[in-house]
């Protein structure tokens, strides 16, 4: 791509690393741009300074809500390399999402490179306390300007960057967890399988109920015969019991997730059954009040792994490990962050270096 930079008048000051970052709250200088058009397909790739912009209020986004994102993380490691984990999976979920909305299909290279451009020009930006990233968000969504439901004809596509710390409060001490019943997060032949902006809003209602209730987070239970276990709040969810572990599969209503993915070819190299199977919630209640259920955790890559201590099921509460974070889920939470930020060897290829300096200018 030829990439255009367009340089900012004044920079931001960067907050302090050292304190609590929280998630989301700071973006950096710059963001990453680019259009997409039915004549011209893609075209004017830039990156300019972090800022409001003007899109008009017909745009086809807001009435109709094609909209696709994904979620990365870029890592600073102690000789200073600038390392980002399995970008193309990332880059490949990207474009199942936008091949569902019926969105123009970018590339697995062209997705990488203009990632790699934008973190590079923002290298200053990726954190280097402990347990900090610099989160990155490529997005994209309707821009035609006309009431109607179709595919829109023009699109942006856009990436911002932030810097980031835990993704919840507790970092990685148990979470409570409300399974819900009454609402449904996905369906078979729905967008389930996508990051799409539909599908979070959709969930925000369990999530008020759950916190209303003094719950983190929720379990979501399958559309059809609210029975069986799928995500837990945006996270893939897992569940060691009686030493092997479950997880709902991906059959398109579980997003494909990357840390789901690696998690399970950690558990397979390291000897462990696993089962992607269908789990129902009363298989799951009953282990737990059996002592089966030794350990349960949420995947993502905002959290990475989040380890749930109590489940509440119709008013049924079970403890998981007596609501202490497990031995096991400690150790893919270790090995997995100590791959990320390259304290140790990456056996299986995962890591890609991002090259500084930022870009000369075009």
């Amino acid at each position: 791509m030829n990439i255009k930079i367009i340089e900012t008048l004044q920079k931001k000051e960067k907050p302090d690393w050292t304190e609590s970052l929280g998630f989301g709250k700071y973006f950096t200088d710059y963001m990453f741009t680019m259009d997409w058009t039915s004549e011209e397909g893609w075209c004017h790739a830039q990156i300019e300074p972090y800022a409001p912009f003007l899109i008009d209020p017909s745009s086809l986004v807001f009435h109709y809500a094609q909209e696709t994102f994904e979620g990365l993380k870029a890592y600073r490691t102690d000789d200073d390399r600038i390392l980002l984990f399995r970008p193309e999976m990332n880059a490949r979920r990207f474009a199942n999402s936008n091949r569902r909305l019926c969105m123009p299909v970018m590339d697995e290279e062209m997705f990488l490179e203009a990632v790699s451009a934008i973190v590079a020009h923002e290298h200053e930006w990726v954190p280097n306390a402990p347990g900090t990233s610099l989160y990155i968000r490529p997005l994209m969504f309707a821009t035609e300007a006309v009431l109607g439901v179709h595919p829109s004809n023009t699109y942006k596509f856009m990436i911002l960057l932030s810097p980031v710390g835990a993704y919840y409060p507790e970092g990685m001490n148990p979470v409570k967890i409300y399974v819900e019943d009454e609402y449904v997060r996905a369906t078979h032949g729905g967008t389930g399988f996508t990051k799409c902006g539909g599908n979070y809003a959709a969930s925000i209602a369990a999530q008020v109920k759950a916190e209303q209730l003094g719950y983190t987070q929720v379990l979501w239970l399958d559309g059809v015969h609210r029975k069986y276990v799928e995500e837990v709040g945006t996270m893939n969810a897992m569940f060691k019991i009686n030493g092997r572990i479950v997880t709902a599969p991906c059959n398109g209503t579980v997003l494909p997730g990357v840390t789901r993915d690696s998690i399970l070819h950690l558990l397979k190299d390291w000897g462990y059954e696993v089962e992607e199977r269908q789990l129902s919630i009363d298989e799951l209640m009953e282990a737990g009040e059996n002592g089966l259920l030794e350990e349960a955790f949420g995947t993502g890559t905002a959290a990475v792994i989040s380890p749930i201590g109590e489940l509440n099921y119709k008013g049924n509460v079970v403890t998981v490990n007596h609501f202490q974070t497990g031995l096991l889920t400690q150790k893919l939470y270790r090995t997995l962050t100590d791959i990320q930020w390259g304290k140790i060897e990456d056996t299986w290829g995962w890591t890609r270096e991002i090259q500084k300096p930022s870009l000369s200018k075009k």
